[in-house]
């Protein structure tokens, strides 16, 4: 195919050149990026094409030529591929333009998966931009490729518009975009954005090809939507310009600090806590816990995680690793707050503010915590020994507990090495609530007693004393025995100063009468009578305070010493070499008036000894001991503690003592030295410890002393040598300053100081190690003295908003302690203003730094402003706050006091009909015009009227509900309050609402004056609905609409309707699926039968439309409900196998849909119609019932029973509306009694024969003395197909009582049927009278309902039934009904049919047929003249109703089929065959049946066919039956299967008209409507043989006539001529053109007046000749008027007689004549037969203005024109 290719205006060479081409496809390299500089740079080749398929033709969509110059041809290949599965055949068109070029067109064919390579050539010819196209043709159409070159240029590729993510105000959001070269030429590009937008980068600089990404930065200011437009400037030699559109949307963050966990005490239930509580935590422990930061934004909200600004520096035991951080749109952050304290039994407060970037917003977290320590405990004060021998010793046990969970550092104050008394565990850890006992062993050294005050010091907690005491024995030095009862006297004889003197003067002087022994038996002085002073006391003094005031440590001492030594405490430094040490000089002083015996514990291997052993020191004397140090081994560290005893040298025998009382304990005194004998140069030791000691002193008031404890752990295997350097920081007293850390032990510290100041102060102290000053370890501690100081929020002033007098404000208050000490607060209000201002709390302990909410209270009394004061006094905890030390402040309070009312907006709400049980509810606005906030309280009083009983509906809950019944409307503002309704009852409600302000004294009682807000009403209304109209179609077209209204129940459904609903019956909605059974069990108040009635099998559906229309004046939704529709959808394993026969036949009903309803379910507006279709199928024999439940949303459930009958095509059946039939009450006595009917519908398809039993009828009337109570004047009769039967009944009764009779009725060849008729009688005296003959309508029905059509329907009547009430008989009534066409374009044709002979004596329409166009009306005019039998009259009027164009159609095709038949029965076919061959003829297939005749006086031998001149070969129609069925066809044989049937007439469309009327006999008539009585004209006997409005003649005297007697009598023949003569005739008339002319001449001519033209004898003598033949004419027969000529020869001859009378005229006078007229006129007048002409002129007159206003030409609502006649112009009076 290529070596043909040609290209169009081109030379061969490039022909040639391009042919090589052809077949070879570009190659297409896979491009690869680089990216550099935040650039993606691509090579210069463009992406891949855009293709597109084209009936399997897979080719580009457009083709570009870029980069191409002037001069040069630039060749691109355009491919196509054939993507489908067969092979493609196409051609194309080369371009239009000659700048691009091509081969030569020719046909391609591509085989499947094959391409072809198209080259294709531009040659520009100047610089602009080209464009065109290559088309291909294929069988399936065309499709084209672009073709385009575009010169090079600059331009950038980048969204149309960017949408940023949300943003919190204040944050940021950003995101990315590309901007692309797409262009030829390197371009810069700048950006010019609007704020709050940034570009980042803002201009740059894009080679061709390449990219860059842009970051968008959202940084908003305010909530906001953002939509703004970036301009994008580009090029280089020409600007150009891209915007790009930018959407964002900022908002502000909400942030909620919410602790998980338990709830805050008093905090309420689901409401977020904002304070985190730790609880008691262990001093020196870490605790973590977590609370949630919670966004309930949609934006991501930064923010700052700070602690509240505190003007002090402190420690802060609360600390947050957090400072920022992002919350989540809709989310939480978990934020993590440690809580560490420091000091034991210390309530720590702090707050951390969240705080969302911007500032605008704080949310703050309260954080509490306290610290708990270790409380340990001994069991008992003292450890009694009692006396041992000397060289022997004693063990007692001591208890020591710790109930807290805290561990407890202990340590005994006692070196065991070097005392009589030890512990096996002198130091050690005591872990949280356990109890350690330890042993305690006694060895004393000396025959003496002995006692030891032992302090046991624990760690974050106060020393601890215990009392060790015994007495030693030896052989011969016994002393007294010391007990506990010692101690306690010496206590408090050292308080009373008794216990410097030795026991032997105490006791001279207690027999001197100068002593004197208390009750206690403790010594006291002789009372000063003066004074009158009570003896001292010992009172127990603090744990420190003992520790420290000990005269030693510090200068204060709680006692004076009685015995002192000096120094207590030595380092002998460095004993090196260890024989030079030198000895310690001590000093023992006796401060008593007695002689004293020191003794000195011996320490056994130590290397401290104290010399002498003991010694006796006089009274204020001192003695002088040396303390030896005697080292044994080089570089070593010596500690020890050296113990002795001093006592009363006279207490070494206890015979010394004469009483008991006196005994004083002996006093210990202890030495702690230290020593080390490391070498010059040598390195002690290097000591492992560990120290636990606090950065500041427990807070303090000023000048008040605070302690702390420290902790040495000594966690190396060598001892410790330890001491501080008091001299360095005297401020800070500690204790033990010196001693010794055994391997494993610990040394608990206890510092001290006072602070002076509020300025915190530092103390530096120097711990020295091993007595090395390289291991010297320095500690830093801060003290400061606190003051009282109260931080008032708004510096001391609080605002109260106006408030209305009598009502109360509640506002909150924050105090807060700025200080580290628990503060104790008091307000004091005036007492004048203790009625106006009240706070709470009013008293209480602040934390510290806590910040505590006051609710305040301002009640004002009057309308005016207030300035009040408050203060607040404050002080510390241990201290009564309102003490001389504590100080105050004051508060300053503004308020006003105003007045305020509260108005609705609306003072009348209607809010019209509720659904009764449903709510409504609306909005009531509360205005407040004051300038005070008003707390409002409202209440409800409801009101119902209506037709019910007050006493019942008094009792009723209020049906009124308000959102709220009590709250505040600000200043100057309102409130909107919900109110909802809900009506128990279809009554009117009234709510009256009342508010009353609150006061404090309501809170407790709500007695305040009510006042009227606003009055509410509303009804409360059912739904309603009801059954406006019924009508029938199909299968049941034949039934009329009464017996419709009847099969179906309706009077009683609506009856029904209009009630009020039952409780069980007001549901919520619509029931759907709520049983498990498949028939669900239903109690509804009403069962109802729908009786479909009846037809043969495969009839068409019985359809009824019924009209459902919302009589009420609420909206009402509605619901037929199967049984399917309740049942609830179960798994196929729960269902019930076992069904039921009646299970099984709703099963059948429903699955074959036998009855269907369109549609099930809606929902109408007040006032709206909708209509309901109901069809039964008749597809299988048999009665059909399926229970169907009738649902109104809030209203009834109504039970339908659905019953329809199909009975097999040549069965007998009659549809008997009810077994049950009610007869009209009849008055007994009643002469005359009315003929009543009852109706049998015959629903088979033939006629049906009924018979009547009257046997219990004449049981009847025996019963009732021969009587005849019940009549039955049609024993028997037919019914035709599908029409209604009639039985006429008498019921006359002889008593006022009601008859019962049951009758059954025999089908004959059918089923029979039982009757009962019930009749009641009543006496007219007793009941109203003409009460029951004005019942003659149902009042259910709606005489002009015309809007039920159903589908197809051509036209419809604007009545549907005519009820002519009660008349007289032998009159006529008139009625005007209207058929109107209500197709737009099709005219139909109609036909009146009555029911039956009677009914056509009786009823008379006319027209009785007639066509009306597309859109218009006909009137038809309905006369009823009643026979003279009393009778309730009741026919269905039926209109058959064809369209015309289909009637045409008929005709047509019936006269087409009858030439046919013709044309067959005299044709025959000769067929040329072998007549050898013995071949029977061939039939004729196109035969039809109505031909069998003619076909048989055909020869077999002779039938052929020569010409197929047939019509087309109809096959017989066959019902669409349903699936399952036994389907039936008329037509089984093959041969006649294929006939022309003959045409059938197209079904009418039955219009039903109902006439119904009561028919009196004349008397009852005049005696009970007698007002009615003139509105009917009686006519004489002969108006029936009078013409009628349309012309007709009354069938009757048409039939008397001889004329139309004879005619009746006439041949067929005869009648034939007749017809055809007209025929010739009328046709002869029609084609004379003169006679035409003629005729349209005398149209156009105007009305003669002939008798101006006549002279006055020929008028004369006409009159005379009229007149001549009045008289006789009136006397005549009635056949008077019926004839057009009354000149006939009978009435001339009648007239006889007075046939002169006109020749006298001459004669008499004028007089005479004018007189004679006059009487003759009277005469006419008074003659039956003119009233009737009269009433038939009048009747016409009127029905003529009635056709002529229905067209339009009158309009009989037009005001009356009055013409005043000229006033000069005279009116003559008529001649008499």
């Amino acid at each position: 195919m290529a070596t043909r290719m040609m290209l169009r205006g081109a030379e061969p060479e490039l022909g040639s050149e391009m042919m090589a081409q052809v077949q070879r496809e570009p190659p297409n390299p896979d491009p690869l990026q680089r990216r550099c500089c935040g650039c993606v740079r691509k090579p210069s080749s463009r992406k891949a094409k855009k293709k597109g398929i084209f009936w399997g033709i897979e080719v580009a969509e457009t083709l570009q030529w870029r980069g191409w110059e002037l001069g040069k041809e630039v060749i691109k290949h355009l491919v196509l591929k054939n993507v489908h599965e067969k092979t493609q055949k196409l051609s194309y068109r080369c371009p239009s333009t000659r700048f691009f070029i091509t081969v030569f067109p020719q046909p391609i064919a591509l085989s499947p998966g094959m391409s072809l390579t198209l080259p294709i050539i531009f040659r520009p010819t100047e610089k602009r931009d080209y464009e065109d196209s290559i088309c291909f043709q294929k069988a399936e159409g065309e499709f084209s490729v672009a073709l385009r070159a575009v010169l090079p240029r600059p331009c950038l590729s980048f969204p149309a518009a960017v949408q940023l993510p949300l943003c919190a105000v204040h944050s940021a959001a950003e995101t990315t975009f590309t901007v692309r070269n797409v262009g030829d030429l390197i371009t810069v590009f700048a950006w010019e954005t609007p704020s709050p937008f940034y570009m980042i980068p803002e201009h740059g600089v894009l080679s061709a090809g390449a990219e860059c990404t842009i970051k968008v930065l959202f940084q908003p200011k305010a909530a906001a939507v953002c939509n703004v437009i970036a301009t994008c400037w580009f090029g280089i030699e020409e600007k150009q310009k891209r915007t790009m559109q930018l959407r964002a949307q900022a908002k502000y963050p909400y942030l909620q600090v919410n602790v998980p966990g338990e709830q805050h005490t008093g905090g309420q239930p689901g409401k977020l806590q904002d304070v985190l509580c730790f609880g008691s935590v262990p001093v020196g422990a870490r605790v973590e816990k977590c609370v949630e930061i919670l966004n309930t934004s949609v934006v991501d909200a930064p923010c700052m995680i700070e602690r509240a600004k505190d003007p002090l520096l402190r420690d802060h035991v609360f600390s947050c690793d957090v400072s920022h951080a992002v919350v989540p749109a809709k989310g939480k952050l978990a934020l993590g707050i440690r809580f560490q304290p420091q000091t034991v039994g210390e309530h720590s407060t702090d707050y951390f503010t969240v705080t969302p970037t911007g500032c605008l917003q704080q949310t703050v977290l309260k954080m509490v915590g306290s610290c708990k320590g270790p409380l340990v405990s001994l069991h008992q004060s003292s450890v009694d020994f009692d006396w041992i021998n000397l060289g022997e010793s004693s063990m007692q046990t001591l208890k020591i507990s710790n109930v807290s969970d805290v561990s407890a550092y202990y340590q005994f104050d006692i070196d065991g090495r070097g005392s009589v008394f030890s512990l096996d565990h002198p130091c050690g850890v005591l872990e949280g609530t356990t109890t350690l006992v330890l042993k305690v062993t006694f060895c004393p050294a000396h025959p003496i007693s002995y006692h030891r005050r032992v302090v046991c010091l624990v760690h974050h907690q106060g020393p601890l004393y215990v009392d060790f005491f015994g007495t030693c024995h030896s052989d011969t030095t016994k002393p007294a025995i010391l007990q506990a009862r010692h101690l306690s006297w010496y206590r408090t004889n050292t308080v009373r100063g008794l216990t410097f003197y030795p026991p032997d003067i105490l006791s001279v002087m207690l027999k001197d009468g100068k002593l004197q022994m208390d009750e206690k038996r403790a010594l006291m002085l002789l009372p000063e009578i003066p004074l009158g002073k009570p003896p001292k006391e010992y009172t127990e003094a603090s744990s420190m305070s003992e520790y420290f005031c000990d005269g030693i440590s510090s200068d204060l001492a709680l006692f004076p010493p009685h015995v002192s030594v000096s120094p207590r405490e030595h380092d002998f430094g460095c004993c090196v070499p260890l024989h030079k040490a030198e000895p310690l000089p001590l000093c023992v002083t006796n401060h008593t008036k007695g002689k004293i015996t020191v003794a000195w514990t011996p320490s056994h291997g130590s290397a401290f000894q104290v010399t002498p052993g003991s010694c006796d020191i006089p009274p204020l004397k001192s003695s002088a001991f040396r303390v030896l140090f005697q080292p044994t081994q080089l570089n070593s560290l010596y500690a020890a503690e050296l113990e002795g005893f001093a006592f009363y040298k006279v207490l070494r025998q206890y015979s010394n003592i004469e009483e008991d009382a006196t005994i004083c304990p002996p006093w210990c005194l202890t030495i702690k030295l230290r020593a080390h004998t490391y070498e010059a140069k040598r390195e002690h030791f290097i000591p492992q410890y560990l120290l636990d000691v606090p950065k500041t002193f427990p807070p303090v008031a000023s000048d008040t002393d605070t302690y702390c404890s420290a902790l040495l752990s000594n966690t190396g295997t060598s001892m410790i040598t330890f001491s501080m350097n008091q001299a360095a920081c005297p401020s800070v007293l500690v204790k033990p300053h010196s001693g010794h850390i055994m391997p494993g032990d610990h040394q608990i510290f206890f510092l001290s100081t006072r602070p002076v100041n509020t300025v915190s102060q530092q103390h530096t102290l120097s711990l020295q190690l091993n007595s090395y000053p390289g291991y010297t370890k320095e500690i830093m501690l801060r003290s400061c003295a606190e003051s009282l100081l109260l931080l008032l929020e708004g510096g001391g002033n609080l605002y109260f908003k106006p408030i209305c007098i009598g009502t109360s404000s509640t506002q909150r208050y924050t105090i807060k302690n700025c200080t580290r000490l628990p503060m104790a607060f008091t307000w004091k209000i005036h007492h004048s203003d203790s009625k106006l201002l009240s706070v709470r709390p009013a008293a209480g302990l602040l934390q510290p730094y806590e910040a505590m909410a006051q609710a305040w209270t301002f009640t004002p009394d009057n309308v005016t402003k207030y300035l009040l004061r408050a203060a607040v006094f404050v002080g510390w905890e241990s201290p009564a706050p309102v003490s001389p030390q504590s100080i105050h402040y004051n508060l300053r309070i503004v308020g006003e006091g105003a007045l305020g009312t509260i108005r609705a907006q609306k003072e009348h709400l209607d809010l019209g009909n509720v659904l009764v049980g449903n709510l409504k509810d609306c909005s009531m606005v509360l205005l407040n015009d004051g300038i005070c906030s008003l707390e409002y309280i409202l209440t409800v009083e409801q009101l119902i009227t209506g037709l019910c009983d007050p006493k019942e509906v008094c009792s009723d809950p209020i049906a009124l509900e308000l959102e709220h019944s009590r709250g505040t409307i600000p200043a100057r503002s309102k409130a909107v309050v919900r109110v909802t309704v809900r009506p128990a009852r279809q009554l009117h409600y009234t709510w009256s609402i009342s508010y009353a302000i609150c006061t404090p004294a309501d809170l407790a009682s709500t007695k305040a004056e009510q006042q009227l807000l606003c009055c509410i009403e509303a009804t409360g209304a059912h739904p309603m609905f009801r059954i406006a109209d019924a009508c029938s179609a199909g299968s049941a077209s034949g039934i009329s609409r009464l017996l419709l209204w009847r099969l179906l129940s309706l009077d009683t459904l609506n009856e029904y309707l209009q009630r009020d609903p039952a409780p069980s019956e007001l549901t919520c909605s619509v029931p759907t699926r709520h049983s498990t059974c498949l028939i669900p069990p239903i109690y509804t108040p009403l069962l109802l039968d729908f009786n479909f009635g009846a037809a043969p099998i495969g009839s068409e559906p019985a359809l009824v439309m019924l009209l459902l229309v919302n009589n009420g004046v609420v909206p009402v939704e509605w619901a037929f409900l199967f049984p399917s529709d309740q049942k609830m959808d179960m798994e196929h394993w729960a269902e019930n196998a076992d069904l039921s026969p009646q299970e099984l036949h709703q099963m059948r009903i429903q699955d074959n849909q036998l009855f269907s309803i369109s549609p099930k379910s809606g929902k109408l507006l007040p006032g709206q119609e909708e209509a309901v279709q109901l069809s039964h199928r008749h597809d299988f024999i048999g009665t059909d019932h399926l229970p169907v439940l009738l649902k109104a949303s809030y209203g009834h459930e109504i039970l339908l029973n659905f019953r329809g009958v199909t009975v097999e095509r040549e069965q007998r059946y009659v549809n008997f509306a009810s077994s049950k039939h009610l007869f009209m009450p009849i008055a007994i006595g009643t002469s005359h009694p009315p003929v009543q009917i009852y109706e049998l519908y015959n629903g088979s398809s033939t006629t049906v024969m009924f018979e009547v039993q009257l046997d219990s009828i004449m049981t009847v009337q025996k019963d009732n003395y021969q009587h005849p109570v019940f009549i039955c004047l049609t024993p028997r009769g037919e019914i035709a197909p599908g029409t209604t039967g009639h039985i006429e009944w008498i019921f006359s009764p002889l008593e006022a009582r009601t008859y019962l009779v049951d009758v059954p009725i025999h089908i004959v060849g059918g089923d029979s049927a039982l009757i009962t008729f019930q009749g009641e009688g009543y006496d007219p005296k007793a009941t109203e009278e003409s009460a029951t003959f004005r019942e003659v309508l149902s009042p259910s029905v709606l005489l002009g309902s015309t809007k039920l059509t159903v589908t197809g329907q051509a036209a419809s009547l604007s009545h549907h039934r005519i009820c002519i009430g009660n008349i007289p008989s032998c009159t006529r009534a008139s009625r005007l009904v209207f058929l109107n066409n209500i197709s737009e374009n099709k005219a139909v044709v109609f036909t009146w049919r009555t029911g039956s002979v009677k009914d056509s004596e009786i009823l008379q329409v006319a027209p009785e047929q007639g066509v009306v166009q597309p859109g218009g009306s006909t009137p038809c005019f309905i006369t009823l003249q009643p026979s003279g039998k009393v009778s309730f009259y009741s026919t269905d009027l039926v209109c058959e109703v064809y369209i015309q164009e289909s009637l045409v159609q008929y005709e047509r095709s019936l006269q087409e089929w009858e030439r046919e038949k013709e044309r067959q029965a005299v044709e025959f076919t000769i067929t040329e065959q072998d007549l050898r061959a013995e071949k029977k003829p061939r039939p004729s297939a196109g035969k039809s049946s109505d031909s069998a005749e003619t076909e048989k006086l055909r020869e077999p031998s002779a039938v052929v066919w020569k010409f197929k001149t047939l019509p087309p070969i109809k096959n017989h129609p066959v019902a669409n039956l349903p699936a399952g069925h036994l389907q039936r066809r008329l037509l089984s044989d093959k041969k006649t299967s294929h006939v022309w049937v003959k045409p059938e007439p197209p079904r009418p469309i039955l219009l039903h008209l109902d006439v119904t009327a009561r028919f009196h006999s004349t008397e009852d008539f005049f005696s009970n409507f007698a007002s009615e009585f003139p509105k009917y004209f009686l006519p004489c006997p002969s108006i029936h043989q009078l013409p009628f409005v349309d012309g007709s003649v009354d069938r009757e005297r048409m039939e008397m006539d001889p004329k139309w007697l004879s005619l009746a009598t006439a041949s067929k023949e005869e009648l034939q001529i007749v017809m055809d003569m007209l025929i010739g005739v009328i046709r002869g008339l029609l084609e004379n053109t003169q006679f035409h002319d003629a005729v349209r001449k005398c149209l156009q001519e105007p009305i003669p007046y002939f008798s101006q033209f006549q002279c006055e004898e020929t008028a004369k003598t006409q009159h005379r000749g009229q007149c001549s033949t009045i008289p006789s004419r009136l006397s005549a027969s009635p056949d008077l008027f019926t004839k057009e000529n009354g000149e006939g020869k009978e009435m001339s001859q009648e007239s006889s007689p007075s046939n002169d009378f006109p020749g006298s005229w001459e004669g008499p006078s004028e007089v005479f004549r004018h007189e004679w007229l006059r009487e003759q006129k009277a005469m006419m007048k008074g003659q039956p037969a003119f009233r009737s002409l009269v009433e038939m002129m009048l009747e016409n007159t009127l029905q003529n203005i009635l056709v002529e206003a229905s067209c339009g030409e009158v309009v009989l609502t037009a005001r009356p024109r009055v013409i005043a006649p000229s006033p000069s112009r005279r009116i003559a009076s008529p001649a008499p």
